[in-house]
């Protein structure tokens, strides 16, 4: 009877770590995975390779046989197909999440592991329909702006925006505003009609509903930035945005709350992503990079 080879490498791993869970995070497997293909395995041969322990696997008579058959050839395969041949497979990473979010702190941040193999395919979208993607499996990983309560998810806050009503200088109104009323008169830039982060702002800092709706909308952060840049209006951005235009002069701060509003974006993964997977390493990667201590 055929065998997979993948049926085999993976056997190999868990006789070599003694483990069903050590072996899966030597392959960047998820630990149901190799249970599965283990199981495969033995099914396929008519024998039990191994005797379930409370603490790991222990290898029967014939786990042991096999291992020792299998291991030089297995791993000289896996070292043609990885040295000889140089043409290790390509980690592809399916990555979903806010368009300006993702284009200006998530794609620099991984940047480097490109050159390492890795792969991604990038898609815009709000949270709810990414994370239904990332459970039908078209993704890998979201950036969500909401956390998430769905189960087979893991779940991580690794980013806190912090938002600013910013304004090019010909609206500034000379002194930080603390009520929406010197507004009146500025046009208002919102990235969607409900202009649900400028509303936001409204109940945080000034402690009131917005009554108006925006004059201008644009579906993307990064176009109400060039907007309100231009001297379209004012808008409230999140600073990872605005913090350069400001510094430089081309964009004022209209207010200055002791507090202002923050949100939490969280990363996103299956549960049962494996901790050495493609998916896992990115999310470890964002984490690291673009966690506040």
């Amino acid at each position: 009877m055929a065998v997979s080879l993948d049926l085999l490498r993976t056997f190999l791993a868990v006789h070599r770590a003694g483990s069903i869970t050590a072996g899966a995070e030597a392959l960047g497997l998820s630990q149901p995975t190799v249970t599965g293909q283990v199981k495969a395995l033995e099914a396929a041969l008519g024998r039990p390779l191994f005797e379930r322990q409370a603490r790991g696997v222990r290898p029967t008579t014939a786990g042991d046989e096999l291992a020792r058959r299998i291991a030089e050839p297995v791993d000289a395969l896996q070292g043609l197909l990885r040295d000889e041949l140089d043409v290790p497979a390509a980690a592809t990473v399916h990555l979903g999440g806010p368009a300006d979010f993702l284009c200006d702190q998530v794609l620099p941040a991984i940047a480097d592991r490109l050159a390492n193999g890795l792969q991604v395919r990038t898609t815009f979208g709000l949270p709810d329909e990414l994370l239904e993607r990332l459970l039908n499996r078209s993704l890998d990983l979201v950036i969500s702006s909401v956390r998430p309560r769905r189960p087979g998810l893991r779940v991580t806050p690794f980013y806190d925006e912090v938002f600013a009503l910013v304004a090019a200088p010909r609206w500034s109104t000379g002194t930080a505003i603390t009520s929406p009323e010197p507004l009146r008169k500025i046009p208002l830039v919102a990235y969607a009609e409900e202009a649900p982060i400028i509303r936001r702002y409204w109940r945080s800092v000034f402690g009131t509903r917005l009554t108006r709706t925006a004059d201008l909308v644009v579906p993307d952060l990064r176009g109400v930035l060039a907007a309100v840049r231009a001297g379209a209006g004012a808008s409230v951005l999140p600073t990872y945005l605005c913090d350069e235009a400001v510094a430089s002069g081309s964009l004022v701060l209209l207010a200055k709350p002791e507090l202002p509003p923050l949100n939490t974006l969280y990363v996103v993964t299956r549960s049962d992503v494996g901790p050495r997977s493609a998916a896992a390493v990115v999310r470890d990667e964002l984490v690291r990079r673009l966690t506040r201590p």
